[in-house]
């Protein structure tokens, strides 16, 4: 397939002249260096998957090892200079660390004995007979591998060899087959090795297994309760904007309130003894100051706003219209969202593999560990930086697929026969002609998300010195101005992707005439088109609102066994991602509409020559919205010369 068209028109004179808009009639292949680019950077990601596959163990991450170099539940090649490793683990898929309520950390690493084992030990033993028993009745062997089970209360060596007494109870960790204490005292310790001292990947995944099931229950309720959004923009009325206005202030209201009474609530409790309580006392402080400040904002915006509800539903209907004409947008988040789980789930795996390749070093007692290879962590940084760029490019994906089908079916003369497959056909314009401008603009978002992430490092590493309050200070300044940056250019970058689906330009040329076209039709729809966004902001809020309120009353329940922090986190942002990736609809739906009005008003007059695209319905809705501008504008003015005539009246007498 060729590509096609021209940038610019060329006058008899021979004079360049400004470019036309012409909606739909030429096409051409835009930012194709940039593609070529983005070709060459997943060739780099493709390498590093080759290079995990090889080099990497997840198996060790996922089974889990003991300190001898066998991986638990398989069986093992023997490791030169370790006796004890090489064994045959088939049976022995339990990983059990002997002194599970003492575990230290150095340099980084676990400095722990551990075992496979057959059983966890589901009751407490509190001496060596009973360590012997359980040894001999269930086959599961709580000593070194080189003491026998029944020198276990003879040998002047089981101290040394024999994990320390009482051996708490434990139960299997779910996935990761780890033996876990089940006593509030031990698991406390345990938890906070491992969610505390170790890394951030350990932090997180302890978070999410401890609370497994309840996050899976909140992330369900997320994902209905953002259905349920979505049905109600569909089928939005005037009154249905009113008890959904109302169901937000209750529910930001209420999150604050139960915040501040749980906080008052571990501050009362006299029982409080745990790492896990305090450190969730102090979670539980961070979000009701933060919920507080979220609210207040939000109740002024609403109350600033309230008066433009009626226009609001009527710009909400004029775009189910232009979303019935095809109604499959409405699916589209679902195949975004597969393919980012898919692409999300491969990226992890790849991670894991880094994380684990490193090679087998004996040390002191035959204890192997597993030393990183050279040139891992630059390969751990190229693979975060594919990440957050391939997973904008998935979402860029979605929003020209969108813009596409919007200007498809708002460019189309016979109303009465909307155009067949405009989805379709969306697609294979961006497959064909606009992959470049599509990776360009999710670049330019990387390079803002990726500083964003370095700032925000910077900023929790300095959390803990007494002395840098001023660079803190800079730190969250320099991470305001990204955030700021980060929401003009999704904005700049939609524009642009609706103007090369209706030009066939590239990105920047898009840009610099989306910008262009929407300052000079500024006045038309600037306010309903923000008020609108608005509430489709709020409809997020709202999804979040309720998951975090389930999220709080279930991690109450089980405060001192568990720091609920990093799940509750996990299931806001999950949360705000779901309602994003559904509700983005109408926002996307929105945008493009009006620029593809701005472009109507430029190109036509309403002529029988020129007559307008639109329909008449938006055509009187955006009269109706004007004139209502226009009386509040002269309204603002006659009060403000009153005001002014009143002051020099009193001046004069």
């Amino acid at each position: 397939m060729h590509c096609l068209g021209a940038e610019y028109l060329v006058s008899a004179e021979g004079a360049p002249r400004q470019r036309e808009w012409r909606p739909q009639i030429y096409r051409k292949c835009t930012d194709t260096a940039w593609l070529f680019l983005f070709f060459l950077f997943w060739t780099g990601l493709v390498f590093i998957m080759g290079y995990s596959v090889v080099a990497g163990a997840a198996g060790r991450l996922l089974f889990g090892y003991d300190s001898f170099g066998n991986m638990c539940g398989k069986k093992n090649s023997p490791v030169e200079g370790a006796p004890l490793s090489g064994q045959d683990m088939t049976l022995k898929k339990h990983v059990f660390f002997m002194n599970s309520c003492n575990l230290e950390v150095k340099g980084m690493q676990l400095n722990r004995m551990a075992l496979c084992v057959s059983n966890c030990p589901e009751e407490q033993l509190d001496s060596l007979e009973e360590v012997q028993l359980f040894a001999n009745t269930s086959g599961s062997f709580l000593c070194v591998y080189s003491l026998n089970s029944f020198n276990y209360t003879h040998s002047p060596k089981a101290d040394s060899l024999c994990p320390r007494l009482p051996v708490p109870p434990s139960k299997s960790f779910p996935l990761f087959n780890r033996c876990v204490p089940q006593t509030p005292e031990c698991y406390s310790l345990f938890a906070s090795v491992l969610i505390n001292d170790v890394d951030t990947l350990h932090r997180i995944l302890s978070g999410i297994m401890s609370g497994r099931d309840t996050i899976l229950g909140l992330c369900i309720l997320a994902l209905a309760l953002s259905l349920a959004m979505m049905f109600t923009f569909r089928f939005i009325t005037t009154l249905l904007v009113h008890i959904f206005i109302s169901l937000v202030i209750l529910g930001l209201l209420f999150v604050c309130g139960v915040l501040w009474w749980l906080y008052y609530d571990y501050t009362n409790d006299l029982s409080i003894e745990l790492d896990t309580e305090r450190e969730n006392m102090k979670c539980v402080l961070g979000f009701a100051i933060v919920s507080t400040g979220i609210t207040a904002v939000l109740l002024v915006l609403i109350f600033v706003l309230r008066k433009r509800i009626k226009l609001t539903v009527e710009l909400f209907q004029i775009t189910n219209k232009a979303i019935s004409s095809a109604p499959f947008l409405l699916f589209q988040p679902l195949w975004t969202f597969a393919i980012l789980i898919f692409f999300w789930v491969l990226w992890v795996a790849v991670l894991l593999s880094l994380g684990t390749a490193g090679a087998a070093q004996v040390m002191e007692g035959g204890q192997v560990e597993y030393k990183p290879l050279s040139g891992i962590r630059y390969m751990w940084s190229y693979h975060l930086i594919g990440l957050i760029w391939t997973s904008e490019f998935i979402l860029a994906c979605q929003q020209m697929t969108i813009a596409g089908a919007v200007v498809t079916c708002y460019f189309n003369r016979s109303k009465n026969d909307p155009p067949d497959h405009p989805i379709l056909s969306s697609l294979s314009i961006l497959f064909f002609y606009h992959q470049g401008t599509v990776v360009k603009g999710s670049f330019l978002i990387s390079v803002v998300r990726i500083p964003r992430i370095i700032v925000m490092y910077m900023q929790n590493a300095l959390k803990e010195q007494q002395h840098g309050a001023l660079s803190r200070y800079l730190f969250r300044c320099c991470y305001c101005c990204f955030w700021c940056l980060d929401k003009y250019l999704l904005h700049l970058n939609q524009n642009a992707y609706t103007t090369t689906a209706i030009n066939g330009t590239d990105f920047c040329t898009s840009a610099k005439d989306a910008f262009k076209i929407l300052s000079k039709n500024s006045s038309h729809f600037t306010s309903i088109n923000c008020f609108g966004d608005f509430i489709i902001f709020l409809g997020k809020v709202l999804v979040v609102c309720f998951t975090v309120f389930g999220g709080l009353m279930a991690f109450n329940y089980n405060r001192a066994f568990q720091v609920w922090a990093v799940p509750l986190l996990l299931v806001a942002f999950f949360a705000y991602l779901v309602a994003h990736s559904f509700l983005s609809v109408f926002e996307t739906v929105l945008d493009a509409l009006f620029l593809c009005f701005a472009v109507d008003l430029e190109t036509n007059d309403g002529s029988s020559e020129k007559p307008y695209f639109m329909d008449q319905e938006f055509l009187s809705f955006v009269k109706r919205s004007n004139k209502l501008n226009n009386a509040r504008a002269q309204q603002d003015k006659h009060s403000l010369r009153n005001e002014e005539g009143t002051e020099l009246q009193a001046i004069v007498r």
